[in-house]
């Protein structure tokens, strides 16, 4: 520990990002990426982008991309923020909608980058703790607070809240911020983003890293009522005006550009994540339902770590989370068809393994 650092450095605890081994090549089932590139008509743009023009600033506020938003999801531009990745996008919401006053409410299994804002920006938290099938407990999050933070599908439980069950929390609090985190739901779910006009405390945050292919780009984006929107950009204007380069607004831009790809790309996942789940259940899997690029499974005699251990032997990796309620889990991302084949064969050959360890 530095004695350069400051009080809210030393007591932080970063978040962790899934593992990218550079060692040897893995069969990468542990960060949820798109197992699929993005379309081409993104890498011919950013192609294109990549000119003589690179010595001049992005446009910071992005209006083309913006323009392009608004036109798909039938909003405004004033509707719309991009940011760098939907991380950042969380950030600066937490920075522009929370205060130190009253505790923002999210569950105590969902993405582990709340917690971190809230103790990088001093402000106070509730946990909402889920059931024991993992579901959220709508009727918890009609109290009084500071703000909501709901993942849906959630992460990593991959668990699904229903359109209308959301409208009625943000219906019963109008008087704070209800942000909804959408980053799984182009693999089943609905989006609340065409309810943001009913709703001025509703803000909806996407990203591309997940259904469009794009993680390596980093664009993240939020739409909601223009005042919610103003707050965004006063916040990312007084830190950084510049968040998204002109190679990143060109290839989000495109992407937007080809629906017969984005679907086609969603479709697959989806149609591979079906055929995964009952050969999972064959090998004694409990595999919870998902509307996600991702499972969470846990076997019914092996513990999860042992199995996430050998996997990685095998050199397919996927995550384990060692915390309370979930540290007998897997989340293992939905890959190729063959990706998925591969790991169904490691996995009889790892119960195979552990059975006759067992045995001796």
């Amino acid at each position: 520990m530095s004695k350069y650092w400051s009080e809210t450095t030393k007591n932080i605890e970063p978040y962790i990002p899934g593992e990218q081994p550079k060692d040897k090549k893995y069969i990468k089932l542990n960060t949820n990426e798109n197992p699929y590139p993005p379309s081409p008509k993104v890498i011919e743009a950013i192609r294109k982008t990549a000119n003589e023009n690179l010595q001049l600033y992005p446009d910071p506020n992005c209006d083309e991309l913006r323009h392009t938003l608004a036109n798909y999801y039938k909003l405004s531009p004033n509707q719309v923020f991009v940011g760098n990745g939907s991380d950042e996008v969380l950030a600066f919401s937490f920075m522009a909608f929370f205060d130190k006053k009253k505790p923002i409410l999210f569950s105590d299994i969902t993405y582990s980058f709340y917690e971190i804002y809230v103790k990088l920006f001093g402000l106070k938290h509730k946990l909402i703790p889920l059931d024991d099938e993992f579901a959220l407990p709508l009727n918890s999050f009609c109290i009084g607070n500071g703000g909501i933070v709901i993942t849906n599908p959630n992460a990593p439980t991959t668990k699904y809240v229903s359109i209308e069950s959301l409208k009625r929390i943000v219906e019963y609090n109008i008087e704070s911020v209800v942000i909804i985190d959408e980053a799984y739901i182009d693999f089943g779910g609905e989006s609340l983003i065409g309810f943001v006009n009913n709703y001025p405390n509703l803000l909806i945050i996407q990203t591309l890293s997940k259904s469009r292919s794009l993680a390596g780009l980093r664009v993240g984006f939020a739409f909601g009522h223009k005042d919610l929107i103003e707050g965004l950009s006063r916040i990312k204007n007084s830190i950084n005006s510049y968040t998204l380069d002109s190679l990143a607004l060109a290839g989000a831009k495109a992407s937007f550009e080809d629906e017969t790809y984005f679907q086609s790309v969603c479709l697959k996942i989806i149609d591979t994540r079906e055929k995964i789940v009952p050969l999972l259940k064959e090998l004694k899997f409990t595999v919870l339902e998902s509307k996600t690029n991702f499972l969470f499974v846990s076997h019914t005699t092996i513990n999860a770590k042992i199995i996430f251990n050998k996997l990685r032997k095998y050199e397919i990796l996927v995550r384990y989370f060692n915390k309370p309620r979930i540290n007998n889990f897997l989340r293992i991302s939905i890959g190729t068809n063959d990706e998925m084949k591969i790991l169904v064969k490691k996995l009889k050959q790892i119960i195979i393994e552990i059975e006759i360890e067992t045995v001796n």
